[in-house]
């Protein structure tokens, strides 16, 4: 039963989003939603000027409606009362991952409608960012995820105290750009972000996690049904309302599961992209040299003659091998098998 669950809502989520494709690309193309390419880019993305944007929209749809949809089928299939907990993480999770998709459609409106090519400043992202972090932390400590112990695989653990809740705020600020930042080659987020869904739904599987498994195969299924146009070459981008949708979520996932370290390992191409960013502003600073002929890392290799399909490739295989280490680091923790 559980598998059948699990198998309907990756089907579900990837049939939603790609078939709102059909109807929602056209659409959006008719409100001259298209992508306006920054100066700064790559010189060869100016090809993609005009290609849809806001095409997150379909798989938020698609992940949504099949996650609600396999949970309630499964608590009504098992007959067990859901843990309290439990319910709250994957209600909040939700909820997480939309408010920053809302910000992320508000960004995207402002640059692809009202003709500023930087959307919302750094300010005004930043502070709702950080309200969206604190309240998510806020109502699962009232709901009663009170540990302030941090699991690390391989490692052992380690018991933050107060200063748990400022990092863990932190840490989802920084995951979910780095998400963001993740999205700047055809289908590299999507593919990427798949993968990590793989990785987290293995983990969810061996801590018996079935609200995180419901979660991990909705998340897949949104990403393959979005791949289907977004592949390269892209017939519709997700922009940052699909961007910081899918960071929310995979933060979400982390955090329900329990194990928000985990967001280190499964997320390695976010963390490398995001720091990459901050490597080269810290070195043009203080040096007036770059490290990296662009950043995110992604242009770099790009303007070393890497293909957009290589770089989605490669990037995707590193983020499998480091989702086998978390699998591993997990199933070889104490009291787990």
């Amino acid at each position: 039963m559980m598998i059948l669950t699990l198998i309907m809502t990756a089907v579900l989520a990837m049939v939603i989003t790609s078939l709102l494709g059909i109807k929602l690309i056209p659409y959006l193309k008719r409100l001259h939603f298209g992508q306006t390419i920054k100066e700064i880019g790559p010189k060869w993305h100016a090809k993609k000027q005009g290609t849809p944007v806001m095409g997150g929209l379909m798989f938020w749809a698609g992940i949504i409606v099949a996650a609600v949809i396999g949970y309630l089928y499964y608590i009504f299939q098992s007959g067990n009362t859901p843990n309290s907990l439990a319910v709250v993480r994957f209600i909040s999770g939700l909820f997480i991952a939309l408010a920053f998709g809302m910000i992320g459609f508000l960004d995207d409106y402002i640059k692809v409608v009202k003709k500023r090519n930087l959307g919302l400043n750094v300010r005004q992202k930043t502070v709702m960012q950080l309200l969206i972090c604190i309240a998510y932390v806020a109502t699962l400590y009232l709901a009663g995820d009170t540990s302030t112990v941090v699991i690390f695989p391989f490692l052992g653990q380690i018991d933050f105290g107060i200063f748990y809740y400022p990092l863990a705020v932190i840490g989802i600020y920084f995951f979910v750009n780095a998400a963001n930042l993740t999205d700047g080659v055809d289908g590299l987020l999507s593919s990427v972000t798949f993968v990590v869904s793989l990785g987290l739904l293995a983990v969810a599987a061996i801590l018996r996690n079935m609200e995180m498994q419901i979660y991990a195969v909705a998340l897949a299924g949104g990403c393959l049904g979005f791949l289907f146009w977004n592949f390269h070459p892209a017939k519709c981008f997700m922009g940052d309302t699909g961007s910081m949708f899918l960071g929310g979520i995979v933060v979400a996932a982390c955090f329900g599961l329990g194990m928000p370290v985990l967001l280190g390992l499964v997320g390695i191409i976010y963390l490398v992209e995001a720091m990459s960013v901050v490597l080269q502003v810290i070195s043009f600073k203080t040096t007036g040299k770059r490290i990296f002929k662009m950043s995110p890392i992604h242009h770099h290799f790009e303007m070393s003659g890497w293909s957009e399909v290589k770089i989605v490739f490669v990037f995707s295989a590193v983020t499998a091998v480091f989702c086998v280490i978390a699998v591993i680091g997990v199933w070889t923790m104490p009291g787990v098998r």
